[in-house]
């Protein structure tokens, strides 16, 4: 049982080491996939407006075959596609790199005498401009995007449900969250169908979890020629800097929100029954915690048999449930963070659960590291301090906020670093630290045997020492 305000709490993998894992791919490339025919998105029923057999429809838009595009340096204000300039959306596709950055996009349109939809295609997607004039910074990242960012569907004999997911390589790996891919715990062998954004339909198999993180990795079956996500680093991220949601809330796939990062270094404790039970009696279930995962259609939450505590970066990009697993980028379409969370205004349950305007994702430097684990080796290492810890601002006489150490473990890294009980921790390999879920995120984003700088208070003097974390094992 995970006790999240204790550092030395363990927790297993919800899935073994699989065999034969193939090699890593480089995770932070990005290559075009060819672009195929759009087929329909496996549903069930929906929650909105009309009860569509198999799923809502996809509407897509197929362009008139043009003869071959003269290049793009070439084209002038008077160039026309139906009766909207294209110069304007090459501008649009340009905000976000180059027109060659997403993917080679080109314009396609009905050739009529009246007003016509402009379709941006960036391989593999569809990206409908009704005013080519007036595109905006948003539509360029959209058509940068959405061709890394799938829907997936799991199902087992307790019921089924649908998240999001990024693409990470060519040949089909894509990372989500454990609690997507495992109904919440509910199932270690789903089966899990994956649609594309252009419509694409694979199977997958699940090749690792990490439920300490919520992070997931799984592979598409005989995948090839897709679009991996480019990764930015989350480090270097500001409060106030623009996002973009992108996932498949409600199972509407390929839907576009935006929003800023509106806090960083956020750390939230949610109940999750994908971490291993080990028979303890759980002293914090979670319950009471206003945060939960964004459950996807057709899956509530299960029976919390633990909590984690994870650090994430908060927006106010319209997060709901569906979007789990799904990518959180920057203004340039790069990975910031794959949405995991929500907070609600009341109750737990997933039909009560909407978006309120704070939405949370694991930042992409945790994702990537955490990521590359799972593909190594099928599962993820988290670090271990070794020490016992409460809320410093909730003892008697506190006067300040921090993390209270109260047992540190006989040869454990915090031992070994010179920390003892009544220190209290206020900083975290650079991290301020306000109390015990702070501390514990933030050791678990780090994997074993990481060194990190720790900043506490002893007997009124502030002081530091250099850990070097042990291992979460189970």
């Amino acid at each position: 049982m995970s006790d999240p305000h204790n550092p030395d709490t363990n927790a297993s993998d919800a899935n073994g080491s699989p065999a034969n894992v193939p090699p890593r791919p480089p995770l932070p490339s990005a290559t075009p996939a060819p672009s195929s025919p759009p087929a329909p998105h496996p549903g069930s029923t929906q929650p909105y407006g009309f009860g569509w057999a198999g799923g809502a429809p996809t509407h897509a838009t197929t362009p008139i075959a043009e003869p071959a595009p003269e290049p793009v340096e070439a084209r002038t204000d008077e160039a026309k596609v139906g009766t909207g300039k294209i110069v304007a959306v090459l501008v649009a596709a340009a905000i976000v790199g180059s027109v060659s950055g997403i993917g080679g996009a080109f314009i396609g349109s009905s050739m009529t005498d009246g007003p016509a939809a402009t379709v941006v295609q960036s391989t593999p997607t569809q990206v409908t401009v009704n005013d080519p004039e007036s595109v905006n910074q948003t539509t360029g990242i959209a058509a940068k995007t959405l061709p890394s960012v799938v829907t997936i569907s799991a199902t087992s004999s307790d019921g089924g449900g649908t998240g999001s997911g990024v693409i990470l390589s060519e040949d089909g790996y894509v990372v989500t969250n454990t609690h997507v891919v495992t109904l919440d715990g509910a199932t270690s062998e789903p089966a899990l169908r994956v649609t594309t954004s252009d419509g694409r339909v694979y199977d997958a198999e699940i090749v690792g979890t990490d439920p300490m993180y919520d992070l997931a990795v799984i592979k598409l079956t005989d995948a090839e020629g897709l679009s991996p996500i480019e990764f930015a680093d989350s480090g270097a991220l500001n409060v106030g800097d623009s996002t973009v949601a992108v996932g498949a809330p409600l199972g509407l796939s390929n839907t576009v929100t935006t929003g800023i990062v509106s806090a960083l270094n956020r750390s939230i404790q949610i109940a999750s029954a994908a971490v291993p039970d080990t028979g303890e009696q759980d002293q914090d279930s979670g319950q009471d915690s206003p945060f939960q995962f964004d459950f996807g259609q057709g899956r509530e939450q299960g029976r919390s048999t633990g909590t984690i505590s994870i650090a994430v970066i908060q927006t106010d990009a319209a997060i709901n449930p569906g979007n789990s697993g799904g990518a959180l980028v920057d203004d340039t379409g790069k990975l910031i963070g794959v949405n995991v969370a929500i907070a609600t205004a009341g109750g737990t349950s997933s039909g009560e659960a909407g978006s309120i305007g704070v939405g949370f994702s694991i930042p992409s430097n945790v994702v990537e590291r955490v990521a590359g684990e799972l593909i190594d080796n099928g599962e993820a290492t988290h670090g271990l301090l070794g020490a016992m810890v409460g809320n410093a601002a909730d003892a008697e006489d506190s006067t300040m906020a921090g993390a209270l150490i109260s047992e540190v473990t006989p040869g454990g890294a915090a031992a070994e670093a010179g920390l003892a009980a009544g220190d209290i921790v206020t900083e975290f390999d650079g991290v301020p630290i306000r109390d015990a879920t702070d501390l514990t995120a933030q050791v678990r984003a780090l994997a074993a045997g990481s060194d990190a700088t720790v900043v506490y208070s002893r007997d009124g003097q502030t002081r530091t020492a250099d850990v070097t974390l042990g291992e979460l094992t189970d």
